[in-house]
C-alpha cells in the first residue's frame, strides 16, 4: 500500500532533488539551504565537482519555485517526494527523490489551480518584487505562479510566501493553463537557441543549467507540451520518426554500443543536419552538425511530440 502523501511546494527559486539525504557534499550547502544560493553553488564548483553529481549519482532532478511535489516519507529534515509534473518510469506518481524540508512549504496556503490565470516567466531570469518595488529572489525561465491582479507594468502573483510582483515584460499571462498555446517544432528549436552557451548541469531543470533531457523537456514545456523527464523514457513515447523524415523540433536519441545499447543522450533536431543539445559536464548548449560527429554512430531513434 502506498503511503499517504502531503502536497508541498518548492519555496526556493530552484530546488535540487537529491538521490538520498546523504548525497549533498559540504560544498553543496548553498543549494540545500533556504534562502538558497544557486548561482554561488554553481560558480564554486569546478569540473570534477560537477562531474561527481552524475558519476556519484548525487542528483536526480530539480523543481522550480512554486512547483507542486508530493511528500511520501520524512527522514531527519528531509522529505522523499514525487514530482507529478515530471513523468517517469521510476514512479507512476512522478519523478522521485529527496529534498530538504526547509525548501518546501505545505501547499494548503498556496496551490496553483489550472483553472485560474497563470503567469509563466518568459525571460531567461526574472526578479520578484515586493509591494514597495524592492527586488527579491530571481526566478528561472518557465516558473509558473497564480495571478492575483494586473496593471500596465506589474503582475501581482501568489507565491508560497505571499503576494509578490512580476514585471509584465518578464512573463506571459494565460487565463488557464489550458490556454498555453501548443507550439510547433520550429518554435521548440527557437526556444532552445536562446540558451546557446549555457553550461550543462547534471539534473538541471532551470535556466541556470540544463542536462540533456531537462533541456528537451523544458523546451517542449515552453511550447505547451509535457513529455517524460528522462531521455530513456522520452525515447519510448511520442511518434517514431525515420532519419530521412526529420523535421525541426524532433528529438534525437543516442545509445551506447553504436546505438544498440542503453540510451544515454538526447538532442533536438534543428534542421539542415544540425542538432541543438546540452552535451555533458564541461560543455555548453550548442548547435552541432550531426553527420560526421561522434554522435552519428550512436543515433538509435527519433521521436516527435509536437
Amino acid at each position: 500500500m502506498e503511503k499517504p502523501t502531503v502536497r508541498m511546494v518548492a519555496a526556493v527559486p530552484v530546488a535540487t532533488v537529491w538521490t538520498t539525504p546523504a548525497s549533498p557534499r559540504e560544498m553543496d550547502r548553498p543549494a540545500i539551504e533556504n534562502p538558497a544560493d544557486l548561482t554561488g553553488w554553481l560558480q564554486a564548483m569546478g569540473y570534477e565537482d560537477r562531474l561527481q553529481l552524475c558519476e556519484a549519482n548525487l542528483v536526480q532532478t530539480q523543481v522550480l519555485y512554486g512547483s507542486l511535489v508530493e511528500a511520501i516519507e520524512e527522514e531527519a529534515g528531509w522529505l522523499k517526494v514525487v514530482i507529478p509534473s515530471q513523468p517517469s518510469k521510476k514512479d507512476g506518481r512522478g519523478y522521485p527523490g529527496w529534498m530538504p524540508k526547509c525548501q518546501l512549504l505545505e501547499a494548503s496556503g498556496f496551490a496553483a489551480n489550472p483553472d485560474q490565470p497563470t503567469a509563466v516567466v518568459t525571460s531567461s531570469a526574472a526578479r520578484l518584487y515586493n509591494k514597495e518595488g524592492e527586488p527579491g529572489i530571481t526566478l528561472s525561465f518557465l516558473t509558473r505562479l497564480p495571478v492575483i491582479s494586473q496593471s500596465d507594468e506589474w503582475i501581482e502573483v501568489a507565491t508560497p510566501t505571499g503576494p509578490q510582483l512580476l514585471k509584465q515584460s518578464d512573463a506571459a499571462v494565460y487565463l488557464t493553463e489550458r490556454d498555453i498555446p501548443i507550439g510547433t517544432g520550429k518554435q521548440i528549436v527557437e526556444a532552445g537557441k536562446r540558451f546557446l552557451g549555457l553550461p550543462y548541469l547534471w539534473g538541471g531543470m532551470s535556466s541556470f543549467g540544463y542536462d540533456c533531457s531537462g533541456f528537451a523537456y523544458n523546451m517542449h514545456l515552453a511550447n505547451g507540451m509535457v513529455i517524460p523527464r528522462d531521455a530513456s523514457d522520452q525515447a519510448k513515447q511520442g511518434k517514431a520518426v525515420e532519419r530521412q523524415e526529420l523535421q525541426p523540433g524532433d528529438l534525437l536519441f543516442f545509445a551506447y554500443e553504436e546505438g544498440k545499447g542503453a540510451v544515454h543522450h538526447v538532442g533536438i533536431y534543428a534542421g539542415d543536419d544540425m542538432m541543438l543539445h546540452s552535451p555533458k559536464t564541461g560543455k555548453t548548449i550548442e548547435l552541432l552538425r550531426l553527420s560526421g560527429s561522434a554522435y552519428e554512430v550512436e543515433l538509435c531513434a527519433a521521436r516527435r511530440y509536437w
